[in-house]
Parts: C-alpha cells; sequence; structure tokens
C-alpha cells in the first residue's frame, strides 16, 4: 500500500510503500498521554519502507516493558508523527491519526484494554490483550 501523512502544519511529512506489519490500538498510559486521547492507533512498518522529511523532536520514555520508546513530534505544532522503540529498532510505528487517507488504518489488535477508559471502550471485534501481548 502506499501511505502518506504529516504533522498538522505540514514541517513534517512521511511516505513510503510497503504493507504494515500490523496495524494496532494501544491504551497504555503512555500512549494515552501522548495522543491526548483514549488511545494511541499505530501501523507499524519495517523503518526502510518510511521516508520522514522535515526536522522533529523525539522524547524518550520507559514503556512498561522496560524498552526506550522515542516518540517523534513536529517541533513547530507538537503533533506526534511516530515513534521508534529500541527493542525493536527495525520497525516504525506511524500515527494512524496523521495519515493522508485514514481509511488505510483498519485495527487488527488491541493492547493494553485492561487500562482503556470507559470513555473510549475496546471494540469487541478486535482481538484484545489486557496488557502487552507476549512476544516471541
Amino acid at each position: 500500500m502506499m501511505i502518506g501523512g504529516g504533522c498538522l502544519c505540514g514541517s513534517v511529512r512521511f511516505r513510503g510503500e510497503a504493507e504494515p506489519r500490523f496495524q494496532v490500538k494501544c491504551y497504555c498510559n503512555d500512549c494515552r498521554k501522548t495522543s491526548a486521547a483514549g488511545h494511541a492507533a499505530m501501523m507499524g512498518f519495517a523503518r526502510h519502507a518510511i521516508a520522514i522529511s522535515g526536522e522533529v523532536k523525539e522524547f524518550q520514555s520507559k514503556a512498561d516493558s522496560g524498552s526506550d520508546v522515542f516518540r517523534a513530534f513536529c517541533p513547530t505544532c507538537g503533533a506526534g508523527v511516530f515513534a521508534r522503540n529500541a527493542s525493536m529498532p527495525e520497525m516504525i510505528f506511524v500515527r494512524a491519526s496523521t495519515l493522508d487517507d485514514l481509511s488505510l488504518f483498519n485495527p487488527q489488535l488491541v493492547v493494553y484494554a485492561a487500562r482503556a477508559p470507559a470513555w473510549d471502550p475496546v471494540n469487541a471485534g478486535i482481538p484484545s490483550f489486557p496488557e502487552s501481548p507476549p512476544r516471541g
């Protein structure tokens, strides 16, 4: 699939032609806070498949797994655009909310479903994990 998107002001853009390895809705505390919503919607791609243009700033924090997560945002408008996880350096996690074509996002699973706020419930039709799924 061809994807493209960017931040609110247009200073940061991304594009690529690749199939997402996964599409996920995450309700962990960090994703909720950085998305300013009940969850973050993300598409995971091979890092080399997505080209980024424009300057980003990154905020580093520890995930519940203990891995370092780097969330990239536009320094002009503040919109979060993508994230990287130190435990998966070959991946980039594009925020679905930044896609030019929002219809490309089709969530396949939900993680940290036990943390979903009542006002943003988990869709019962999507496989979900109460916390993080086992990695294997």
